[in-house]
């Protein structure tokens, strides 16, 4: 698998290579003027800022032994598939029905061949990103059926929400990936609405995106379109998906997720393991006994993905929160979720896998106080934890019942703080300040002089959404709340947006392939 840029890509997957769109120099400019405009790109976080950790070594040994435990002694459920049980057979586990029991130390051995890092090749080149090591991704909102709209409405997910919202992340310089399942298109048959979420991601954007997982043959026909959009050389060596493969909590994995994980894992493209948790239902209330069970979990579904194709990408995911002992409802942004967070990033590194948790998550219904706190919370612990790939960075409102605009805009120009505060702290001749120092003196002010007037356009993080002027102000310009500008915001984008530019048998060899599929199966709403 090759782990560079995406330079060497042959004619026939170098369509993306001839056009960026509009997020170019021209939008840049419009955006250092006007503070409005979505700025300047930035293919990924390389961060420059230590990780924050919660556990030392005899925590994570206890943590380990105890996921070993639970591996050898209670074991993982392999649901409907006899083929993932014969291949654990073969590999020397206990395969007892359904329930696979794992020897101490084969799950681990058999991650030797899993990448530390890789890279996900976009159609852009220059859009391709490295997932593991000091990298940073986001990647928008993930698995919502409604939306919030630029109306104020509550309402079932379309396939033009979609399409908005791949075009927001497109055009967001601190959104670095498409993602997946941006929001559920519920207007379009369940059997066939992959294709075209599929096709969006790869036509109105050209940043990596992820694959349909929700049956076996929806990611075949991923695979199928990549090789279209790519070439099927360019795909069999390199990987151009990531997909999420949910554990069925507490330890079970079953037909549907492993269906996809083995068409994806053989294709040589990443798996995203992720136990799926909400404290107190499916994994124990207190932190170690969640962290074990998420260990256990992804060791069984990574080391499955090493079966099927041994050096295919794979990731550490978590994704753990808590829920209210009083109602049962799952609750964000509390401290026990990001311990978790930090726990797993920390074993994660220690089995060398890229790492995948967080976001900008809330159980608000509206883009209010409790959406911001509970967002900042979570987003906070995620960049903080050195999280490799982030989901649902942007657009999550209502417990991940619905993708907002407004929430979305709101969220990206909080990804771009953290972007900044990831760069950590500038040691340079110029970042020292020496010569402003000495120049200015007691008693002065540093605004007119030198240093001050050759980095003021880039020495503070300028906010799209905050107003920081004066009551009189906001007053005269509307009084205007935040949500009311993000929401003007999201509609000057989508007002200017534009496609980047496609090679026109590409996008012909995709459209044929959708109708040729869309043709051979009727219609199915469930």
């Amino acid at each position: 698998m090759s782990d560079t840029v995406a330079a060497d890509q042959d004619g026939a997957s170098a369509g993306g290579r001839r056009g960026r769109g509009a997020s170019g120099g021209a939008a840049a400019r419009r955006a250092a003027r006007t503070g409005g405009g979505p700025g300047t790109q930035l293919t990924y976080i390389k961060r420059q800022i230590n990780s924050f950790e919660v556990l030392n070594e005899e925590g994570l040994a206890l943590i380990e032994r105890n996921a070993d435990t639970v591996l050898e002694e209670i074991g993982i459920e392999f649901r409907d598939d006899a083929e993932a049980l014969a291949m654990w057979k073969e590999a020397g586990a206990d395969v007892k029905g359904e329930r696979v029991h794992f020897p101490r130390g084969l799950c681990r051995s058999l991650l030797k061949t899993a990448p530390s890092q890789f890279t996900q090749h976009a159609r852009n080149p220059e859009r391709s990103v490295q997932i593991g090591g000091k990298a940073t991704v986001f990647a928008p909102v993930y698995g919502p059926p409604f939306v919030r709209d630029l109306e104020g409405n509550r309402r079932y997910a379309t396939i033009e929400d979609f399409r908005n919202f791949v075009k927001l992340a497109y055009l967001a310089p601190s959104i670095h990936h498409s993602g997946g399942t941006v929001c559920e298109p519920v207007d379009v048959p369940v059997n066939k609405r992959h294709l075209d979420m599929v096709h969006a991601h790869m036509t109105l954007s050209d940043k990596p995106f992820m694959g349909s997982v929700t049956a076996p043959e929806r990611a075949e026909d991923t695979v199928a379109m990549a090789k279209i959009l790519f070439g099927e050389k360019f795909v069999d060596e390199n990987t151009v998906i990531i997909n999420l493969i949910n554990a069925n909590s507490p330890m079970v994995f079953d037909e549907t997720m492993l269906g996809a994980a083995k068409v994806y894992a053989r294709n040589n493209q990443a798996c995203i393991i992720t136990p799926f948790i909400l404290a107190g239902a499916m994994s124990p209330v207190t932190v170690a006994g969640t962290l074990t069970q998420v260990l256990a979990e992804v060791l069984a579904g990574a080391s499955f993905t090493q079966l099927v194709r041994p050096g295919a990408p794979v990731l550490f995911g978590t994704f753990a929160s808590s829920i209210s002992m009083q109602s049962g409802a799952p609750t964000f942004g509390t401290p026990e979720p990001s311990l978790v967070s930090y726990g797993a990033a920390q074993l994660a590194r220690r089995l060398g896998l890229p790492f995948r948790t967080g976001g900008s998550l809330c159980a608000s219904k509206i883009p209010d106080a409790q959406a911001a706190y509970e967002s900042a919370n979570t987003l906070n612990s995620t960049l903080l934890a050195g999280t490799n790939f982030v989901l649902h960075a942007a657009g999550w409102l209502e417990g991940g019942l619905a993708s907002c605009y407004e929430k979305f805009m709101m969220d990206v120009d909080q990804l771009g703080m953290a972007q900044k505060l990831a760069e950590g702290v500038d040691l340079s001749e110029n970042g020292q300040a020496m010569d402003a120092i000495r120049q200015v003196g007691p008693g002065s002010h540093y605004l007119g002089c030198d240093h001050t007037q050759a980095n003021f356009q880039t020495a503070f993080y300028r906010s799209s959404i905050a107003d920081n002027n004066s009551y009189e102000q906001w007053l005269a310009e509307g009084e205007k709340t935040a949500p009311q500008r993000a929401n003007e915001l999201a509609r000057r984008w989508l007002e200017s947006y534009e496609a980047p530019a496609l090679d026109q048998g590409i996008a012909d060899g995709l459209n044929d392939f959708i109708a040729v599929k869309k043709e051979s199966m009727p219609d199915a709403f469930t």
